[in-house]
């Protein structure tokens, strides 16, 4: 078992108490099943380095739910949401089991993309609108968690240096509003440039870590950096720390910090699982979100 910290165990076994007897994980204690949860447990398991019978397990359940083009949805009812498909690559990487299955999720993304049409200069929003990232759903236009989430699973996957990648990044370069940060999709709406978000912000600096310089995204490294101290709500703090731990620049407090934002749940009551894997993740992660699915190792 990889170092984890003895202040993790009891949310690392909460977490584990979520698993499904026919494979993955339910999305709050008694739930259903669901593919984005599974998924995000599994990358949080995966980074503890134990338990690989309930991995597998859980691995399966995501492919017993794949559709035969390749996409991961939110529910059969819904083919139309795949926006699950790259946690679901993320999941499967490493698995020599699942292969065919991550193959077929690449192959789906790197032929997805949502609505896009040429700028017009009279329009209220000031974003390129031609440039292609991913959409949430099916005929939607492109955001930037979406994109940020299939540029990391196919550069993972081993698909990094594509036109379709390259474009995505060219896509959330644009999206950045110009006093730092980004946020679900927007820069300038009528004129007023609009409010960065911290854990957009910091799934953009994941997917853009090691593919555009430093300069071009420094405001928003400051942004963030400024913003992080006062941050323990889990899904502001989870993905903030992402995406400055993908550019070396992980606080020295950032465990104590994530250890604060479990200890919340005393309060508001038990996180969802997709937070409660966040958080695992990131207190075990030392960069970015795929600092320890690529074997890279925990966090000091």
């Amino acid at each position: 078992m990889k170092k984890t910290g003895s202040g993790i165990f009891p949310h690392l076994e909460a977490l584990r108490g979520r698993e499904l007897d026919a494979g993955g994980f339910s999305h709050r204690p008694g739930g259903e099943y669901r593919a984005d949860a599974t998924a995000w447990a599994v990358m949080a398991l995966t980074a503890t380095g134990t338990r690989k019978d309930l991995l597998e397990k859980a691995r399966n359940r995501l492919a017993a739910g794949q559709k035969q083009d390749g996409r991961v949805c939110i529910s059969p009812e819904h083919p139309e949401a795949f926006w699950p498909t790259p946690l679901a690559i993320l999941a499967w990487n490493g698995s020599p089991a699942h292969r065919e299955a991550l193959s077929r999720a690449v192959r789906f993304l790197q032929d997805t993309t949502g609505i896009h049409f040429e700028k017009d200069p009279k329009a209220p929003v000031t974003h390129d609108t031609s440039v292609r990232g991913w959409p949430w759903i099916a005929n939607t236009h492109s955001m930037v968690e979406p994109t940020a989430l299939s540029l990391i699973a196919l550069r993972i996957a081993g698909n990094g240096e594509t036109g379709r990648t390259r474009e995505g990044t060219r896509m959330l370069m644009d999206r950045q509003l110009s006093q730092g940060g980004w946020n679900y999709g927007n820069t300038l709406v009528y004129g007023q440039e609009l409010y960065p978000q911290p854990e957009n912000t910091g799934l953009a600096l994941s997917a853009l870590a090691g593919t555009v310089v430093r300069q071009d995204v420094l405001r928003s490294l400051e942004y963030l950096e400024s913003r992080i101290v006062r941050l323990r709500a889990p899904l502001s703090l989870g993905g903030g720390l992402l995406g400055l731990g993908a550019w070396g620049a992980r606080p020295e407090k950032a465990r104590s910090w994530v250890l604060e934002s479990f200890k919340l749940q005393e309060k508001f009551g038990p996180y969802d699982t997709t937070l409660l894997s966040l958080l695992l993740l990131v207190f075990l992660a030392g960069g970015g979100l795929g600092s320890v699915l690529e074997g890279k190792g925990p966090a000091a």
